[in-house]
C-alpha cells in the first residue's frame, strides 16, 4: 500500500523557517515526479512546488522555498525560509507514477494527508 506522510508542520513567526518532510513508503519513488500543494482556508489547493524531470516553484514562493528529495530515504523536503502569514495553509505531498513534472494536482497519483503550516504576524 503506498503511503505519503507528511511531517514538520507547525506554528511560527512571520519571516521564520520550517522545513516539511513527507516519507514515501509502498513503492520507489525515484523515477517519480514529486510534488508539495497547500490548500488555505475557503480556496481551492494550489502548486507549491514539484521536482523531477524539472524543478518548478509557484511564484509566490520563489526564492523563498527549496524542495529537494533523497531517493536513498524515499523522501522529499520543503524547506521554507522567510515565512509569511499568507503561506498558511495545510500542506500536502503528492506522487506521480512517472517523472514528469506538473504543476496540476489532478495529475498526481498519490497524496499524503497533510501538515498544517500557521504563520503568525
Amino acid at each position: 500500500q503506498v503511503q505519503l506522510v507528511e511531517s514538520g508542520g507547525g506554528l511560527v513567526q512571520a519571516g521564520g523557517s520550517l522545513r516539511l518532510s513527507c516519507a514515501a513508503s509502498g513503492r520507489t519513488f525515484s523515477n517519480s515526479a514529486m510534488g508539495w500543494f497547500r490548500q488555505a482556508p475557503g480556496k481551492e489547493r494550489e502548486f507549491v512546488a514539484t521536482i523531477g524531470g524539472s524543478t518548478y516553484y509557484a511564484d509566490s514562493v520563489k526564492g523563498r522555498f527549496t524542495i529537494s528529495r533523497d531517493n536513498a530515504k524515499n523522501t522529499v523536503t520543503l524547506q521554507m525560509n522567510s515565512l509569511k502569514p499568507e503561506d498558511t495553509a495545510v500542506y500536502y505531498c503528492a506522487a506521480r507514477i512517472n517523472y514528469a513534472s506538473s504543476l496540476i494536482a489532478s495529475r498526481y497519483d498519490y497524496w499524503g494527508q497533510g501538515t498544517q503550516v500557521t504563520v503568525s504576524s
